[in-house]
């Protein structure tokens, strides 16, 4: 099995000395550049399987880069590191792309688990694994487009999280704070409304279709309605 790879983009010299070394004998194969704009060209460079990112780094941030990234690479699982302890700055960073936030200080052994979890979770090897098919709409999570009949729908990074969370399971009730994990990693309460929001675009892009329906179910979450769930659910 080869190695995965890791780009890893650090402006603290000696904690990006640390982290390398950590993850290469942990298995890994990790790429390092200390500003955005170099990382932006290191992940040209090497395509790696997944991005930690400082927050706060001169000449290009981490979420510029990050949303840059994002534009031609939105499976690629992103991991911030930072310093920064307020809710905006994290939530901004979800919305940008991000898979996970690791706030600084922090135990190597927390980063590897949590690298781990996401390669484990966003490891998609073959196309077909990011397209499903409901109904009459199909879902191209890798390339973030919703097909509807002739219509084709961009959908941006958390929309197309919480689509791939419903179409993977139709006709089945998707909680809530299992769509809040999925995309900001915890199911504060304070995201429900964001949450809400994003659900109510999806409502709008799906009333297209003739068969889907997304029903909330009160104080649970949402289900995506389909009339004949063996005929309308397959890979494409």
């Amino acid at each position: 099995m080869s190695k995965k790879r890791i780009l890893l983009v650090e402006d603290d010299t000696t904690l990006s000395f640390i982290i390398q070394d950590a993850l290469i004998r942990e298995g890994f194969e990790v790429t390092c550049a200390p500003n955005g704009e170099i990382g932006l060209e290191r992940f040209l460079e090497s395509t790696p399987d997944l991005v930690i990112a400082d927050v706060m780094m001169p000449r290009m941030d981490g979420f510029e880069m990050v949303r840059r990234i994002r534009s031609s690479s939105p499976l690629l699982p992103v991991l911030f590191l930072t310093a920064r302890t307020a809710l905006d700055d994290v939530v901004r960073g979800f919305e940008i792309g991000a898979n996970d936030y690791l706030r600084k200080p922090f135990q190597i052994l927390e980063l590897v688990v949590r690298i781990n979890a996401l390669l484990k979770r966003y490891n998609y090897d073959s196309p077909e694994e990011s397209q499903l098919t409901v109904g009459d709409a199909s879902l191209d999570f890798a390339s973030q487009k919703l097909s509807i009949g002739k219509e084709i729908i961009e959908l941006s990074h958390i929309e197309a999280l919480i689509a791939d969370e419903l179409f993977r399971h139709p006709n089945s009730v998707v909680e809530a704070k299992t769509l809040m994990y999925r995309i900001w990693r915890n199911d504060d309460y304070n995201n429900l409304n964001r949450l809400h929001g994003f659900i109510y675009k999806i409502r709008k892009y799906l009333s297209k279709s003739s068969v889907l329906t997304l029903l909330n179910v009160r104080g649970i979450g949402y289900k995506l309605s389909v009339p004949d769930i063996s005929k309308a659910l397959r890979q494409s």
